[in-house]
């Protein structure tokens, strides 16, 4: 795959914020990745253009609030790094392999990604995509020769 452009980068980096953001709203970290992750919004931004990916974080966040008639306060709480990683990574995901937000979430869920941070963050972007990729296929194949 080529390189991504600047703007492409730039709204991995604004996905990025946005989780960030969802953090210091004291939101409840797996369920706003969910939510986010399975939402229309997160639909917008999977397109090739929409006027939300310009919007901004706190846009975002406010359409998201909207669209889940409110988002649970409190809960479990990942780190602010974390978050942007998190974030980040799977805007790029998108983008490196063209799977949607909701295709990617059953691949690497909230848990897993926050299992992962630790050791995946230091990686290439692409790297980490292909590992976790890897580990959903191993899993997905040990559960089926149960």
């Amino acid at each position: 795959m080529e390189k991504l452009t600047l703007e492409k980068r730039q709204l991995c980096d604004i996905q990025g914020r946005l989780f960030e953001l969802a953090l210091k709203d004291r939101l409840d970290c797996p369920l706003f990745i969910e939510s986010f992750m399975n939402s229309k919004t997160a639909a917008a931004l999977d397109d090739v253009y929409d006027r939300l990916q310009w919007a901004g974080e706190e846009y975002i966040l406010e359409e998201l609030n909207d669209e889940m008639n409110g988002l649970k306060k409190a809960g479990t709480v990942f780190s602010s790094e974390a978050m942007y990683w998190i974030g980040y990574t799977y805007r790029y995901w998108h983008y490196y392999t063209g799977e949607y937000s909701h295709e990617i979430y059953k691949t690497a869920d909230a848990k897993m990604m926050s299992e992962c941070w630790l050791g995946f963050h230091t990686l290439d972007v692409e790297m980490a995509i292909d590992d976790l990729k890897e580990i959903y296929e191993l899993k997905s194949h040990e559960r089926n020769a149960l």
